[in-house]
């Protein structure tokens, strides 16, 4: 009997049969075929632990036998408030105040909702419309497909139905481009601020790494004349930091690369490992301080069910245990290394007339092809050598968790290499 399950991103005519997952360990999951894939994903980039990590699992089970869930409206509980602690301890100085959702996407509808509503309350009711950057992708739900690129991205369909906010050019000057280079992008991001500041609330970016909308990695420069840009504007600065954050560039949070500290940051996906669906919403004080008054206004009318739950909140502070006492960041330093040696070193690769280029940055690495179709028939291919690999349109990367050995690494490159020079 077919399954009832509706897959996302899938063309429902022409889509394969899903592979049944029964389990995992470490890097690799495993197929009720008794095929052990290594996963090149980490699942969408937030199983930075791997599969069946005991501490972890431990965690989940231990807050289990004590509290499942509760409303935070009007409650509180412990966990919730160590992890609360602990990421105001973590992330860039300033970030002292946390507002926990459910997913990224709904933690980026609360970033652009809490933006929105403090210019309002500062006096500025005007600046109601969001700044965002082409390339961008900062999720499916209504409010974060109108920020998404309306150009390449995937939400045209719904043009009609989304409110219209105002786009600069994605940056082009990579990670460590010339200062000339980055004064051009940041040239065209104040040329739509100069035009549109009076109605434009906050800025919002994926912080040197743009995932979804092409794996774009840019300069911390850029970083660093936004954050001075939004200053002068008096627009907020918002890092959507869902993929970027707990390791993935190679700090702790793509912010650390610039020493910036954005007005409110986003967090999902490696907050919790991958083990349980979680977001947080970070702000600074002066965020969060003008949301203190007497009207109704100043309440934030925001509260998903789920946010805060206890189990979510237990793992992920097991998750930070783990990242810091194993020393996380040395281990994304020898993955990094190991994917610049495996590709960007390979001239054959280079070289080769389907390749457009091939970034490295932290943790995540992409060959980019001049076009979709040359992905054809990657996923069946990489699954025949033992590795899941889930291009997105022409972009062939890996984002691998961070326990990923330096054989693995070698294993999933050779098998993204071969799909170019071995056919």
């Amino acid at each position: 009997m077919k399954s009832p399950v509706w897959h996302p991103y899938a063309h429902l005519k022409t889509q394969a049969p899903a592979p049944n997952v029964v389990g995992g360990s470490g890097a690799y999951f495993t197929l009720d075929s008794g095929e052990h894939l290594l996963d090149a994903t980490c699942s969408w980039w937030c199983m930075i632990h791997g599969y069946s990590h005991p501490r972890l699992i431990a965690a989940i089970r231990e807050q289990a036998g004590k509290l499942c869930h509760v409303m935070l409206g009007g409650l509180t509980h412990e966990p919730a408030d160590q992890l609360a602690r602990e990421l105001v301890r973590i992330t860039p100085a300033g970030l002292n105040h946390v507002f926990y959702s459910d997913s990224g996407s709904v933690g980026m509808e609360v970033a652009m909702k809490m933006a929105l509503q403090y210019q309002a309350l500062t006096g500025h009711p005007e600046k109601s419309r969001m700044l965002s950057l082409m390339k961008a992708y900062h999720g499916d739900t209504t409010g974060c497909m109108a920020v998404c690129d309306p150009e390449e991205g995937m939400h045209s369909l719904f043009a009609k139905l989304l409110p219209q906010h105002h786009f600069a050019p994605a940056p082009s000057a990579p990670y460590n481009a010339t200062q000339a280079h980055v004064d051009h992008d940041l040239n065209a991001l104040r040329g739509v601020l100069e035009r549109h500041h009076t109605e434009i609330a906050a800025l919002l970016m994926e912080p040197l790494l743009q995932a979804a909308g092409g794996l774009n990695m840019t300069s911390p420069a850029y970083l660093t004349g936004a954050r001075a840009l939004c200053d002068e504007f008096n627009v907020l600065l918002v890092f959507d930091e869902v993929a970027t954050g707990f390791g993935r560039t190679g700090t702790l949070f793509a912010a650390d690369h610039a020493g910036v500290t954005p007005d409110i940051m986003v967090l999902s996906k490696g907050l919790t490992g991958g083990y349980l669906g979680h977001a947080a919403t970070l702000a600074t004080d002066r965020v969060h301080d003008a949301f203190i008054g007497d009207s109704p206004h100043h309440a934030f009318m925001h509260g998903p069910t789920f946010m805060g739950n206890p189990l979510a909140c237990r793992v992920a502070l097991e998750s930070l245990r783990v990242f810091e006492e194993e020393n996380y960041l040395s281990k994304i330093d020898a993955l990094s290394h190991s994917l610049r040696r495996e590709l960007l070193e390979d001239a054959a690769l280079r070289a080769h007339p389907a390749v457009a280029d091939i970034r490295v940055l932290g943790a995540t690495a992409v060959i980019e092809a001049h076009s979709a179709t040359t992905l054809a028939g990657v996923g069946t291919f990489a699954r025949e050598r033992g590795v899941w690999l889930r291009p997105i349109d022409r972009w062939l990367y890996t984002m691998p968790a961070y326990i990923t050995s330096e054989a693995e690494i070698t294993h999933i490159t050779s098998v993204m290499k071969a799909w170019f020079l071995e056919r």
